[in-house]
């Protein structure tokens, strides 16, 4: 079986604090971040909220694709987001991967 990976954006609130991750298990890895199991930044900055997702074909794609996402300037981020998520809501009661 092959495996997918995961480029996920949080955020603290609408137009908040943003994190980008990579995980090959999107809904374990939230879930983390939502209960405090993740030490740093998420936890310290109460960012938890999932705004974006994209899955990856492989590790080395994702990886990519999160190195690029996060040299992006904040409002490419935001822009990012909007077009797929206008209202900011949180998508992780909605995975079903």
């Amino acid at each position: 079986m092959k495996e997918t990976f995961f480029v996920y954006i949080l955020a603290s609130q609408r137009r908040g604090t943003l994190y980008v991750g990579v995980t090959s298990d999107l809904i374990k890895r939230v879930y983390e971040h939502k209960s405090g199991l993740v030490d740093g930044f998420t936890k310290h900055y109460g960012v938890h909220r999932l705004v974006y997702y994209e899955m990856a074909e492989n590790a080395e794609v994702a990886l990519s694709r999160e190195r690029q996402i996060k040299k992006w300037k904040r409002v490419w981020k935001l822009k990012l987001i909007e077009e797929c998520n206008p209202e900011w809501k949180d998508l992780y009661d909605g995975l079903r991967i």
